[in-house]
Protein backbone atom coordinates (compact mmCIF):
# COMPACT_ATOMS: atom_id res chain seq x y z
CA UNK A 1 0.00 0.00 0.00
CA UNK A 2 2.77 2.42 0.93
CA UNK A 3 4.70 1.45 -2.21
CA UNK A 4 1.66 2.22 -4.37
CA UNK A 5 1.07 5.51 -2.57
CA UNK A 6 4.66 6.57 -3.16
CA UNK A 7 4.26 5.82 -6.86
CA UNK A 8 1.12 7.93 -6.99
CA UNK A 9 2.90 10.81 -5.24
CA UNK A 10 5.85 10.66 -7.66
CA UNK A 11 3.53 10.57 -10.67
CA UNK A 12 1.56 13.54 -9.31
CA UNK A 13 4.74 15.56 -8.76
CA UNK A 14 5.93 14.75 -12.30
CA UNK A 15 2.61 15.83 -13.78
CA UNK A 16 2.74 19.07 -11.78
CA UNK A 17 6.26 19.77 -13.05
CA UNK A 18 5.04 19.24 -16.60
CA UNK A 19 1.90 21.33 -16.23
CA UNK A 20 3.33 24.40 -14.51
CA UNK A 21 5.94 25.36 -17.18
CA UNK A 22 3.47 24.61 -19.98
CA UNK A 23 0.76 26.72 -18.37
CA UNK A 24 3.16 29.61 -17.78
CA UNK A 25 4.39 29.47 -21.38
CA UNK A 26 0.85 29.29 -22.72
CA UNK A 27 -0.27 32.33 -20.68
CA UNK A 28 2.86 34.28 -21.63
CA UNK A 29 2.35 33.56 -25.33
CA UNK A 30 -1.28 34.67 -25.25
CA UNK A 31 -0.45 37.79 -23.23
CA UNK A 32 2.24 38.76 -25.75
CA UNK A 33 -0.13 38.14 -28.62
CA UNK A 34 -2.80 40.28 -27.02
CA UNK A 35 -0.38 43.14 -26.34
CA UNK A 36 0.93 43.09 -29.92
CA UNK A 37 -2.62 43.05 -31.25
CA UNK A 38 -3.58 46.06 -29.09
CA UNK A 39 -0.51 47.99 -30.26
CA UNK A 40 -1.31 47.27 -33.90
CA UNK A 41 -4.90 48.43 -33.43
CA UNK A 42 -3.75 51.65 -31.76
CA UNK A 43 -1.35 52.44 -34.59
CA UNK A 44 -4.05 51.74 -37.19
CA UNK A 45 -6.60 53.91 -35.42
CA UNK A 46 -4.11 56.81 -35.09
CA UNK A 47 -3.28 56.67 -38.79
CA UNK A 48 -6.95 56.71 -39.74
CA UNK A 49 -7.69 59.67 -37.44
CA UNK A 50 -4.75 61.63 -38.90
CA UNK A 51 -6.04 60.99 -42.41
CA UNK A 52 -9.52 62.24 -41.45
CA UNK A 53 -8.07 65.44 -39.89
CA UNK A 54 -6.04 66.21 -43.03
CA UNK A 55 -9.05 65.75 -45.30
CA UNK A 56 -11.32 67.88 -43.10
CA UNK A 57 -8.77 70.74 -42.93
CA UNK A 58 -8.90 71.29 -46.72
CA UNK A 59 -10.69 74.40 -48.17
CA UNK A 60 -14.49 74.51 -48.42
CA UNK A 61 -14.36 74.34 -52.21
CA UNK A 62 -13.05 70.85 -51.89
CA UNK A 63 -15.44 69.86 -49.16
CA UNK A 64 -17.42 67.50 -51.36
CA UNK A 65 -14.30 65.73 -52.63
CA UNK A 66 -12.92 65.45 -49.11
CA UNK A 67 -16.16 64.08 -47.76
CA UNK A 68 -16.39 61.57 -50.59
CA UNK A 69 -12.82 60.37 -50.05
CA UNK A 70 -13.00 60.03 -46.27
CA UNK A 71 -12.18 56.52 -45.19
CA UNK A 72 -14.18 55.60 -42.16
CA UNK A 73 -12.51 53.55 -39.43
CA UNK A 74 -12.94 49.84 -39.90
CA UNK A 75 -15.41 48.19 -37.52
CA UNK A 76 -14.01 46.29 -34.62
CA UNK A 77 -13.88 42.55 -35.10
CA UNK A 78 -15.88 40.47 -32.71
CA UNK A 79 -13.35 38.30 -30.86
CA UNK A 80 -14.13 34.61 -30.66
CA UNK A 81 -12.50 31.45 -29.42
CA UNK A 82 -10.47 30.58 -32.50
CA UNK A 83 -9.58 34.05 -33.87
CA UNK A 84 -9.11 36.29 -30.84
CA UNK A 85 -5.42 36.74 -31.67
CA UNK A 86 -5.03 36.88 -35.43
CA UNK A 87 -8.59 37.87 -36.35
CA UNK A 88 -8.76 35.15 -39.02
CA UNK A 89 -10.44 31.79 -39.34
CA UNK A 90 -7.28 29.73 -39.21
CA UNK A 91 -6.22 26.79 -37.07
CA UNK A 92 -9.73 26.21 -35.74
CA UNK A 93 -8.78 23.04 -33.87
CA UNK A 94 -5.60 24.36 -32.25
CA UNK A 95 -7.25 25.97 -29.18
CA UNK A 96 -9.54 22.98 -28.73
CA UNK A 97 -6.65 20.50 -28.81
CA UNK A 98 -4.54 22.72 -26.58
CA UNK A 99 -7.17 23.10 -23.90
CA UNK A 100 -8.14 19.41 -24.18
CA UNK A 101 -4.58 18.40 -23.37
CA UNK A 102 -4.24 20.81 -20.46
CA UNK A 103 -7.66 20.01 -19.02
CA UNK A 104 -7.07 16.26 -19.44
CA UNK A 105 -3.76 16.41 -17.61
CA UNK A 106 -5.35 18.54 -14.89
CA UNK A 107 -8.23 16.10 -14.45
CA UNK A 108 -5.86 13.14 -14.21
CA UNK A 109 -3.83 14.96 -11.57
CA UNK A 110 -6.95 15.96 -9.59
CA UNK A 111 -8.36 12.42 -9.80
CA UNK A 112 -5.10 10.87 -8.57
CA UNK A 113 -4.87 13.35 -5.71
CA UNK A 114 -8.49 12.73 -4.69
CA UNK A 115 -8.07 8.95 -4.88
CA UNK A 116 -4.90 8.99 -2.78
CA UNK A 117 -6.45 11.31 -0.19
CA UNK A 118 -9.60 9.19 0.05
CA UNK A 119 -7.59 5.99 0.49
CA UNK A 120 -5.41 7.53 3.20
CA UNK A 121 -8.41 9.00 5.02
CA UNK A 122 -10.71 5.94 5.01
CA UNK A 123 -8.01 3.23 5.17
CA UNK A 124 -10.23 1.14 2.86
CA UNK A 125 -9.88 -0.14 -0.71
CA UNK A 126 -10.78 2.36 -3.41
CA UNK A 127 -14.33 2.12 -4.73
CA UNK A 128 -14.82 3.41 -8.32
CA UNK A 129 -16.89 6.58 -8.71
CA UNK A 130 -19.50 4.98 -11.08
CA UNK A 131 -20.13 2.27 -8.51
CA UNK A 132 -20.54 4.89 -5.79
CA UNK A 133 -23.00 6.84 -7.95
CA UNK A 134 -25.00 3.67 -8.70
CA UNK A 135 -25.20 2.80 -4.99
CA UNK A 136 -26.22 6.37 -4.14
CA UNK A 137 -29.08 6.27 -6.65
CA UNK A 138 -30.15 2.76 -5.66
CA UNK A 139 -30.34 3.74 -1.97
CA UNK A 140 -32.93 6.36 -2.87
CA UNK A 141 -34.96 4.75 -5.68
CA UNK A 142 -34.33 0.96 -5.37
CA UNK A 143 -34.01 0.37 -9.12
CA UNK A 144 -31.33 -2.32 -9.15
CA UNK A 145 -33.73 -5.22 -8.57
CA UNK A 146 -36.25 -4.42 -11.38
CA UNK A 147 -33.37 -3.63 -13.74
CA UNK A 148 -31.65 -6.92 -12.97
CA UNK A 149 -34.87 -8.83 -13.70
CA UNK A 150 -35.28 -7.02 -17.02
CA UNK A 151 -31.66 -7.15 -18.19
CA UNK A 152 -30.49 -10.55 -16.95
CA UNK A 153 -32.92 -12.67 -18.90
CA UNK A 154 -31.00 -15.60 -20.45
CA UNK A 155 -30.89 -16.02 -24.22
CA UNK A 156 -31.93 -19.50 -25.43
CA UNK A 157 -29.29 -21.56 -27.19
CA UNK A 158 -31.22 -21.81 -30.45
CA UNK A 159 -31.15 -17.97 -30.72
CA UNK A 160 -27.34 -17.75 -30.64
CA UNK A 161 -27.07 -17.51 -34.44
CA UNK A 162 -26.31 -14.43 -36.54
CA UNK A 163 -29.72 -14.36 -38.25
CA UNK A 164 -31.35 -13.64 -34.89
CA UNK A 165 -29.33 -10.39 -34.75
CA UNK A 166 -30.88 -8.77 -37.83
CA UNK A 167 -33.45 -6.87 -35.76
CA UNK A 168 -30.76 -5.58 -33.41
CA UNK A 169 -28.64 -4.46 -36.36
CA UNK A 170 -31.65 -2.54 -37.70
CA UNK A 171 -32.11 -0.81 -34.33
CA UNK A 172 -28.40 0.05 -34.22
CA UNK A 173 -28.55 1.57 -37.71
CA UNK A 174 -31.55 3.64 -36.59
CA UNK A 175 -29.40 5.11 -33.80
CA UNK A 176 -26.61 5.83 -36.30
CA UNK A 177 -29.12 7.59 -38.54
CA UNK A 178 -30.34 9.68 -35.64
CA UNK A 179 -26.85 10.82 -34.62
CA UNK A 180 -25.67 11.62 -38.15
CA UNK A 181 -28.99 13.27 -38.98
CA UNK A 182 -28.65 15.63 -36.01
CA UNK A 183 -25.13 16.52 -37.18
CA UNK A 184 -26.37 17.29 -40.68
CA UNK A 185 -29.31 19.32 -39.35
CA UNK A 186 -26.86 21.79 -37.79
CA UNK A 187 -25.95 23.04 -41.29
CA UNK A 188 -28.88 22.10 -43.51
CA UNK A 189 -31.36 24.83 -44.60
CA UNK A 190 -34.79 23.51 -45.74
CA UNK A 191 -35.52 26.21 -48.32
CA UNK A 192 -35.39 25.93 -52.12
CA UNK A 193 -32.91 28.82 -52.29
CA UNK A 194 -30.44 27.41 -49.75
CA UNK A 195 -31.00 23.63 -49.58
CA UNK A 196 -28.62 22.61 -52.36
CA UNK A 197 -26.05 25.22 -51.32
CA UNK A 198 -26.12 23.96 -47.74
CA UNK A 199 -25.51 20.41 -48.96
CA UNK A 200 -22.52 21.63 -50.96
CA UNK A 201 -21.27 23.51 -47.91
CA UNK A 202 -21.51 20.33 -45.82
CA UNK A 203 -19.67 18.39 -48.51
CA UNK A 204 -16.82 20.87 -49.08
CA UNK A 205 -16.46 23.14 -46.05
CA UNK A 206 -17.60 21.30 -42.93
CA UNK A 207 -14.91 19.15 -41.39
CA UNK A 208 -15.82 15.47 -41.94
CA UNK A 209 -19.11 16.67 -43.43
CA UNK A 210 -18.83 14.51 -46.52
CA UNK A 211 -18.06 11.42 -44.41
CA UNK A 212 -21.01 12.06 -42.09
CA UNK A 213 -23.35 12.54 -45.06
CA UNK A 214 -22.14 9.29 -46.66
CA UNK A 215 -22.62 7.41 -43.38
CA UNK A 216 -26.17 8.79 -43.24
CA UNK A 217 -26.77 7.84 -46.87
CA UNK A 218 -25.47 4.28 -46.69
CA UNK A 219 -26.93 3.80 -43.21
CA UNK A 220 -30.40 4.44 -44.61
CA UNK A 221 -29.85 1.81 -47.32
CA UNK A 222 -28.51 -0.64 -44.76
CA UNK A 223 -31.45 -0.02 -42.44
CA UNK A 224 -33.92 -0.87 -45.19
CA UNK A 225 -32.00 -4.03 -46.17
CA UNK A 226 -31.67 -5.24 -42.57
CA UNK A 227 -35.34 -4.54 -41.82
CA UNK A 228 -36.48 -6.57 -44.84
CA UNK A 229 -34.04 -9.38 -43.98
CA UNK A 230 -35.33 -9.45 -40.39
CA UNK A 231 -38.93 -9.73 -41.56
CA UNK A 232 -38.01 -12.51 -43.99
CA UNK A 233 -36.37 -14.42 -41.16
CA UNK A 234 -39.46 -13.98 -38.98
CA UNK A 235 -41.74 -15.11 -41.82
CA UNK A 236 -39.63 -18.16 -42.78
CA UNK A 237 -39.36 -19.36 -39.16
CA UNK A 238 -43.07 -18.79 -38.45
CA UNK A 239 -42.46 -16.29 -35.65
CA UNK A 240 -45.50 -14.28 -36.74
CA UNK A 241 -48.00 -16.89 -35.55
CA UNK A 242 -50.02 -16.86 -32.32
CA UNK A 243 -49.37 -15.39 -29.79
CA UNK A 244 -47.10 -12.96 -31.65
CA UNK A 245 -49.52 -11.41 -34.14
CA UNK A 246 -49.03 -7.87 -32.77
CA UNK A 247 -45.26 -8.28 -33.05
CA UNK A 248 -45.71 -8.90 -36.75
CA UNK A 249 -48.09 -5.95 -37.16
CA UNK A 250 -45.73 -3.57 -35.39
CA UNK A 251 -42.86 -4.88 -37.54
CA UNK A 252 -44.83 -4.21 -40.73
CA UNK A 253 -45.55 -0.66 -39.55
CA UNK A 254 -41.87 -0.16 -38.74
CA UNK A 255 -40.94 -1.31 -42.27
CA UNK A 256 -43.40 1.23 -43.71
CA UNK A 257 -41.86 3.98 -41.55
CA UNK A 258 -38.37 2.95 -42.67
CA UNK A 259 -39.40 3.29 -46.32
CA UNK A 260 -41.02 6.64 -45.48
CA UNK A 261 -37.69 7.75 -44.01
CA UNK A 262 -35.98 7.04 -47.31
CA UNK A 263 -38.70 8.68 -49.42
CA UNK A 264 -38.88 11.93 -47.42
CA UNK A 265 -35.11 12.21 -47.10
CA UNK A 266 -34.54 11.78 -50.83
CA UNK A 267 -35.95 15.24 -51.61
CA UNK A 268 -33.83 17.14 -49.08
CA UNK A 269 -30.72 17.66 -51.29
CA UNK A 270 -33.02 19.54 -53.72
CA UNK A 271 -31.13 18.62 -56.88
CA UNK A 272 -32.52 17.38 -60.20
CA UNK A 273 -32.55 13.73 -59.19
CA UNK A 274 -34.31 14.49 -55.88
CA UNK A 275 -36.87 16.75 -57.55
CA UNK A 276 -37.91 14.36 -60.29
CA UNK A 277 -37.78 11.28 -58.07
CA UNK A 278 -40.17 13.00 -55.66
CA UNK A 279 -42.37 14.05 -58.58
CA UNK A 280 -42.62 10.45 -59.80
CA UNK A 281 -43.15 9.10 -56.27
CA UNK A 282 -45.95 11.51 -55.46
CA UNK A 283 -47.59 10.76 -58.83
CA UNK A 284 -47.58 7.08 -57.90
CA UNK A 285 -49.33 8.01 -54.64
CA UNK A 286 -51.74 10.10 -56.70
CA UNK A 287 -52.76 7.05 -58.74
CA UNK A 288 -54.31 5.31 -55.72
CA UNK A 289 -58.01 4.69 -56.48
CA UNK A 290 -60.38 6.92 -54.58
CA UNK A 291 -57.89 8.86 -52.45
CA UNK A 292 -55.18 9.49 -55.05
CA UNK A 293 -55.74 13.22 -55.40
CA UNK A 294 -55.95 13.64 -51.64
CA UNK A 295 -52.64 11.80 -51.15
CA UNK A 296 -50.99 13.83 -53.92
CA UNK A 297 -52.09 17.17 -52.50
CA UNK A 298 -51.15 16.11 -48.97
CA UNK A 299 -47.61 15.14 -49.98
CA UNK A 300 -46.94 18.09 -52.30
CA UNK A 301 -48.95 20.66 -50.31
CA UNK A 302 -50.47 21.59 -53.65
CA UNK A 303 -50.43 20.26 -57.17
CA UNK A 304 -46.72 20.85 -57.87
CA UNK A 305 -43.46 20.09 -56.03
CA UNK A 306 -42.23 23.34 -54.51
CA UNK A 307 -41.06 25.11 -51.37
CA UNK A 308 -43.96 23.85 -49.25
CA UNK A 309 -43.26 20.29 -50.40
CA UNK A 310 -39.67 20.58 -49.21
CA UNK A 311 -40.79 22.02 -45.87
CA UNK A 312 -43.34 19.24 -45.36
CA UNK A 313 -40.90 16.47 -46.26
CA UNK A 314 -38.30 17.95 -43.91
CA UNK A 315 -40.82 18.11 -41.04
CA UNK A 316 -41.91 14.53 -41.67
CA UNK A 317 -38.31 13.34 -41.93
CA UNK A 318 -36.96 14.93 -38.73
CA UNK A 319 -40.03 15.14 -36.46
CA UNK A 320 -43.07 13.00 -37.24
CA UNK A 321 -41.54 9.79 -38.57
CA UNK A 322 -38.74 9.54 -35.93
CA UNK A 323 -41.24 10.02 -33.09
CA UNK A 324 -43.59 7.37 -34.47
CA UNK A 325 -40.64 5.01 -35.06
CA UNK A 326 -39.37 5.36 -31.48
CA UNK A 327 -42.84 4.65 -30.05
CA UNK A 328 -43.36 1.56 -32.24
CA UNK A 329 -39.83 0.28 -31.53
CA UNK A 330 -40.40 0.51 -27.78
CA UNK A 331 -43.69 -1.38 -28.12
CA UNK A 332 -42.03 -3.97 -30.38
CA UNK A 333 -39.15 -4.54 -27.93
CA UNK A 334 -41.49 -4.81 -24.95
CA UNK A 335 -43.58 -7.47 -26.72
CA UNK A 336 -40.49 -9.45 -27.71
CA UNK A 337 -39.16 -9.15 -24.17
CA UNK A 338 -42.44 -10.29 -22.67
CA UNK A 339 -43.06 -13.26 -24.98
CA UNK A 340 -39.45 -14.24 -25.64
CA UNK A 341 -37.84 -15.41 -28.86
CA UNK A 342 -39.95 -17.78 -30.91
CA UNK A 343 -38.60 -21.26 -31.47
CA UNK A 344 -37.85 -22.18 -35.10
CA UNK A 345 -40.18 -24.52 -36.93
Amino acid sequence: MRHISRKIILISIALALVMVPGTVGFITTHAGAFSSLDQADQVTNRAELDQIRILLSQPESKEKDATASVILPRPEKDPCLHCHISGENKNLWTPFIRWSIFSGVGLVFAYGLYRSTSTWRTRAPWKPIPKRAAEWIDDRYQISEPLSRALKKPVPKFALHWWYCLGGITAFLFLVQGVTGIMLAFYYKPTPEAAYASIQYIETQVRFGSAIRMIHHWGSNGMIVMCIAHMLRVFIMGAYKSPRELNWVSGVLLLALTLAFGFTGYLLPWDQRAYWATTVGTEIAGSIPGIGNLALVFLRVGWDVGALTLSRFYSLHVLVIPLATVILMLAHFLMVRRQGVARPL
